[in-house]
């Protein structure tokens, strides 16, 4: 039977301090300002960057001074070097860019609050201290109002999606907003934000296309494209039934290319303002590339950004129901999406991804997601998301950041996707975030270029887990050119067949198998092993082994002093499975209860043994408050370090030091 101790998390502290090992990178922005070079990000002083991420989610973009101090310093702590802004005109949370209260009646989007913004300016300084950048996404969730001088206001979504792409009054907005904070001075840096290399990228609107989403009904605006449709058409000498289409389903032919077109025509009108407003850093359109249509078009912009999630479940304001399946039992677990939109010679970050909370198997997600990325030569990700507000300190359960069943009438912003305290997650970012900055995982040796069927299609076969065998870019037939491809394929070819039952990166780094439900990360500085370990018996890496006893668990080592594990006199170790709040109910893939704190995690049982230089090695168990527990019984013998966890002093963090 799983035995299980608490593992609380505090707001603002760590148990380990990663801070030491990128003593160099403070403050941020001292390499000059973040540029796009080919398929990276560098910056003006040639330093390749690579960011390991959080999102901040509404109110949490606007904390108190206290907080943004202890805050920037927690965040920098677990290795995290960039924050994306996220939801700060979401006017459902509070304090949001608008408005810092509840109350007073906001009947325009055209002023910003000057506390929150006083609030958002102290927090970045902080961030800059610490080495961490910052990522501006601006345009989510704002709601025009009638006085901004739009029709039918209340009629239309989040960001009036997809509408703000063409309508004149809406780009004129979307252009004021970005000339009043951009052009805005911070108090504290000094500096206007365009002026700022703190600052590193930026997105036009979040999630947001005409292809796929949201449907073009709204009127006076879905008139309005069908008039501007019709005069394209003319311009061309097309005949086509611009008046009776349907505007949403089976979008081919004249349709599609005239969404590619305004599409682009958005991009690089707001693109170009941008620049003549003086922001040098790289700008991205959109970050939902879920066709190649949309993909196409991000090619008018600096870089590619993605969103995917590996979930399935219906999370309700009642009824809440959960996939309960790990990366290492799926095929095909989504991540495909990564390369249809991976453009060569473009740089590729990933603004959204999780692995959301019930699912008991997440804690494979930060290992793989970081590991892949390395494999691919992406610039780096940030999780959605860290919180939703700045209180924190009453927050000790999973899954539950609010008093009510949702916010803004959306169930799992009541804290399904709040990380900050998953040990699960959050809790193995120490690796992941070396993984990912130091470049732990090499690039594939390989480059495969796949050859997409049509620009409205979903991932082919042949990206279905390819992202972990080679390096995939997408050839979207528009005659780009694709350079040093070993091969080119169509997306109907299968790369790595389902019935092999593994895929292994062609440089050995990663493997993993979904008919073992195993997975590993083998390099000089990283070593990890995940998944279903115990029937798998004892796993061998080079210079590391390890044997589990429990079912499921992540057992994962780092060397911390840049020498490789063999020869390291720092090692962290972190071993975690299952994370839970106490007395959690499910039925099945339902919840029944939430439980409550503290929050629970699963002692993982292992047998670890390290050949190692170092014979002088102490393995000391490390809890959450950052104490030393105590030193957990080895042996060292013929080159050979040797100890068991989960026996004495059960932690989930190792410190492995030479005396």
């Amino acid at each position: 039977m799983a035995d299980y101790i608490p593992f609380p998390a505090y707001p603002d502290d760590a148990p380990i301090d990663l801070r030491f090992v990128f003593k160099d990178e403070r403050p941020a922005g001292k390499h000059g300002f973040l540029r796009a070079n080919g398929d990276h990000f560098e910056f003006e002083d040639g330093t390749v960057a690579r960011f390991w991420g959080t999102n901040l989610n509404g109110g949490a973009n606007f904390p108190d001074r206290d907080y943004a101090e202890k805050s920037a310093r927690r965040l920098a702590k677990f290795g995290i070097n960039l924050v994306r802004f996220h939801q700060i005109d979401a006017e459902w949370d509070t304090p949001n860019i608008y408005s810092f209260t509840k109350g007073p009646r906001i009947d325009t989007t055209r002023v910003l609050d000057p506390v929150s913004l006083d609030r958002l300016d102290y927090y970045i300084y902080c961030l800059k201290q610490e080495g961490i950048y910052c990522y501006m996404d601006s345009f989510t969730y704002r709601k025009f109002k009638n006085s901004d001088g739009i029709e039918n206001a209340i009629g239309l979504k989040d960001a009036a999606k997809p509408y703000c792409m063409y309508n004149r009054r809406m780009i004129e907005l979307q252009k004021e907003m970005f000339s009043m904070l951009w052009s805005h001075v911070n108090p504290y840096t000094g500096l206007a934000y365009k002026d700022d290399p703190v600052f590193v990228m930026a997105e036009l609107v979040n999630e947001c296309d005409l292809f796929s989403w949201y449907p073009i009904e709204t009127e006076p605006y879905a008139t309005e494209f069908r008039k501007n449709f019709r005069a394209w058409l003319d311009s061309k000498g097309i005949e086509y039934d611009a008046e009776g289409c349907d505007l949403n389903e089976k979008i081919t032919g004249p349709l599609l290319d005239y969404k590619i077109e305004v599409q682009n025509s958005y991009f690089n009108e707001m693109i170009g303002y941008i620049r003549e407003l003086g922001i040098k850093i790289p700008v991205t359109g959109t970050n939902w590339q879920l066709f190649g249509a949309c993909t196409l078009t991000s090619k008018e912009t600096d870089y590619i950004d993605n969103h995917h999630y590996v979930y399935d479940w219906h999370w309700g304001e009642f009824d809440k129901a959960c996939m309960n399946k790990g990366i290492t039992q799926l095929y095909d677990n989504g991540s495909g999406i990564f390369p249809k939109s991976h453009v060569d010679d473009m740089p590729m970050f990933i603004s959204e991804w999780d692995m959301p909370w019930p699912n008991s198997f997440r804690a494979e997600a930060p290992i793989f997601f970081a590991s892949v990325g390395a494999l691919q030569g992406y610039s780096g990700f940030a999780i959605h998301t860290y919180a939703y507000g700045t209180r924190l300190e009453n927050m000790k359960m999973l899954g539950k950041e609010g008093s009510s069943q949702t916010i803004g009438g959306v169930s799992y912003r009541e804290g399904i996707f709040s990380t900050w305290n998953d040990p699960a997650k959050f809790g193995l970012f120490y690796h992941a975030a070396l993984i990912t900055r130091r470049g732990d995982v090499a690039p594939a040796s390989k480059k495969i270029a796949v050859k997409i069927n049509d620009l409205i299609s979903s991932p082919g076969p042949a990206f279905t887990a390819s992202s972990e065998l080679s390096r995939i870019v997408v050839d979207l037939g528009d005659g780009s050119a694709i350079s040093d491809t070993d091969r080119t394929v169509s997306e109907n070819e299968i790369l790595v067949p389902e019935e092999v039952g593994e895929v292994r990166s062609d440089n050995g780094q990663l493997y993993r198998s979904w008919k073992k439900n195993l997975g590993t990360v083998d390099t000089e500085l990283t070593k990890c092993v995940y998944g279903f370990l115990a029937k798998n018996g004892e796993t061998e890496l080079n210079d590391v082994s390890v044997k589990c006893s429990n079912d499921f668990a992540v057992v994962a080592m780092s060397s911390l002093d840049g020498e490789k594990i063999s020869s390291s006199k720092n090692i962290l170790l972190t071993t975690v499975g299952r994370a839970f709040n106490q007395d959690a109910r499910f039925l099945d893939e339902k919840m029944i209860d939430y439980g409550h704190p503290p929050i629970m995690i699963e002692v993982i049982n292992a047998d670890i043994k390290i050949r190692t230089e170092c014979p002088d090695l102490r393995v000391w168990a490390v809890n959450s408050e950052g104490f030393y527990v105590g030193a957990i019984p080895s042996e060292y013998k013929d080159g050979v370090l040797s100890f068991t966890v989960g026996t004495n002093f059960r932690s989930m963090y190792y410190l492995i030091q030479s005396e």
